[in-house]
């Protein structure tokens, strides 16, 4: 290597080095100052360790601090960054889901052995649940989900589904359903006919419908996030009181939206769900933005 293309690098070769030595240092403090408990679970494993582990080794270099059996997922960086997001988000998002929504919404309103094992499909394709097993209730799903938790989060590094936050409103649901006139419920027809617009509309966007889903959720929970507690009180007596459909509105907001994506397409849609954090990362390049950097060397 020329004197030159050695002299070029230092600045990567700093910036690895510092990476490194930083997350090292952040990871030794962590093993004195964090509590074991914290340290040793679920989402501090898959968030914050595989984190530092990928500046430690991939970044830094360093060898030895970790044993050698262990390694990181293939592709850990796309799958932290880009490459995962909607499906992180819809695990992030699952409770106002369709997947989980209508599953919950079949089940109550006598249609789950009809619908839950295809949407047991569509979280079969994304990992989420056991491809051998047939699911046929809302029980059989959460039983399916919590068994394959944690080896989902360790495949595509996100926090794990709170499977028992589910249950807990699994078991709301069932009893809110018990109160209600069978007129306060969807019709088996709604739920059926807005599970087979999310299914061609992913075909023909050509996309899983666990990706489809996902932007669902993000799009209920930025446009109707009073709504996505669906189980909220007011839901529940305006049920009572007017005659309302339980879980009307987050219904008709899927219709909506699946409406909206045939219209200017899935890439379309999504990249108007995220342009507020696409407009700042591209902002970042700005010339007009001043940097740490450039405040560092202009001091020196």
């Amino acid at each position: 290597m020329s004197v030159k293309a050695y002299l070029l690098s230092l600045p990567e070769r700093f910036a690895r080095s510092a990476l490194g030595l930083g997350a090292g240092v952040v990871r030794e403090a962590g093993e004195l100052a964090i509590p074991t408990g914290i340290r040793k679970g679920q989402l501090y494993q898959n968030v914050v360790e595989t984190t530092l582990r990928f500046l430690i080794e991939d970044v830094g270099g360093a060898e030895g601090v970790y044993r050698a059996g262990e390694t990181l997922p293939e592709h850990f960086l796309a799958r932290r960054t880009a490459g995962n997001v909607v499906e992180a988000l819809g695990i992030v998002a699952f409770r106002a889901s369709p997947v989980w929504v209508l599953a919950a919404l079949a089940d109550v309103c006598g249609i789950g052995r009809l619908l839950i094992p295809e949407i047991a499909e569509s979280l079969k394709a994304q990992d989420l649940l056991e491809k051998d097993t047939e699911f046929r209730s809302v029980d059989d799903m959460l039983d399916g989900l919590e068994r394959m938790a944690t080896r989902m989060a360790g495949t595509i590094n996100t926090p794990p589904l709170d499977v028992p936050a589910l249950r807990d409103e699994w078991r709301a649901i069932r009893e809110d359903a018990r109160r209600l006139q069978p007129d306060h419920l969807p019709s088996r027809e709604t739920l059926s006919g807005i599970w087979s617009q999310l299914r061609e509309e992913s075909t023909r966007q050509e996309r899983t419908i666990f990706e489809t889903s996902s932007m669902l959720a993000l799009s209920a929970v930025r446009d109707v996030p009073d709504q996505v507690r669906w189980l909220s009180v007011s839901a529940k007596v305006g049920a009572v009181r007017t005659g309302q459909v339980f879980a009307g509105v987050i219904l008709d907001h899927y219709r909506q939206t699946l409406s909206d994506i045939q219209q200017v397409g899935y890439a379309t849609y999504a990249g108007r769900q995220f342009r507020p954090y696409l407009r700042a990362a591209l902002e970042q390049f700005s010339p007009k933005r001043r940097t740490i950097t450039e405040r560092l060397l202009e001091k020196l």
